[in-house]
């Protein structure tokens, strides 16, 4: 497959100042696009040493390929500040062509994930948390900017879900379940964007080595296992991400890929 070439596009990578979001930014950038990169806060990126900031993440991708690249903040569980988010961004950039719905994770209201994490035993709080930081906060971003691209009649969205989704569980469930959420979202807002040009997909990533996923588990050893049973690494799911914003994925619209590990 020849190399994506995203010059002149302009992209927004939500949770993007550490993690796969950085990844995803970082490779959009490499490939030519303006990148905004977001968290909830300015130090968000700092709580697993990843970086020191968001606005240090937007500043060294600008420097390192030549594009324009800012740090915008919103908290995505907020349909306010999701609006402000998109508005700031076209601003900055001019419009936005690429729309990374990256933000979310297995998170507590209180705590790094929660505990319990079942059906039954997990507080409300907990459950409220997960849906608001995974399915709510997908559907926020997809709605303005998808608002923006309806009126360009140009556009690539692309959902984060995880393949936890597509499998039974017994930890993770309320996960799990926003997950899948995404995906069937994705297949349906494709739908309502498909007249307008507007491409609409969905990554469902295996496993990845990230700060946030060593700090939270336990990893077992991997020796003899095949590359495609072994954790994956970030650029294993950034290239995919990368074939749905780029030409390549023009003709492909609602359809998740299920990274299955």
């Amino acid at each position: 497959m020849a190399a994506v070439d995203l010059r002149g596009k302009n992209a927004l990578v939500t949770g993007s100042s550490r993690g796969l979001g950085k990844q995803y930014a970082l490779d959009l950038a490499r490939s030519g696009a303006n990148v905004i990169i977001h968290d909830v806060n300015n130090e968000a990126a700092a709580q697993f040493n990843e970086a020191p900031s968001g606005t240090h993440v937007a500043k060294q991708i600008a420097e390192t390929f030549g594009v324009n690249s800012v740090f915008i903040p919103a908290d995505l569980s907020d349909a306010i500040q999701v609006k402000a988010m998109i508005d700031q961004s076209v601003e900055a950039l001019g419009s936005i062509d690429i729309l990374v719905n990256n933000a979310g994770g297995d998170i507590g209201y209180q705590t790094a994930r929660p505990d319990p994490n079942d059906a039954l035993d997990i507080s409300v709080e907990d459950i409220r948390s997960v849906v608001e930081r995974n399915l709510l906060s997908t559907m926020y971003a997809c709605k303005f900017a998808g608002l923006h691209m309806r009126e360009r009649r140009s556009g690539k969205i692309v959902n984060v879900g995880s393949v936890a989704g597509h499998l039974p569980v017994t930890q993770g469930i309320i996960y799990a379940a926003v997950k899948m959420g995404i995906s069937q979202y994705t297949r349906s807002l494709a739908e309502q964007l498909r007249p307008f040009d507007v491409n609409v997909n969905c990554i469902s990533p295996a496993p990845t080595y990230t700060a946030r996923f060593l700090a939270t588990r336990t990893v077992e050893s991997e020796e003899g296992r095949s590359r495609l049973q072994r954790i994956a690494q970030p650029e294993d799911m950034s290239n995919i991400v990368l074939f749905l914003c780029g030409p390549q994925s023009d003709a492909l619209s609602g359809e998740t890929i299920v990274c299955w590990k």
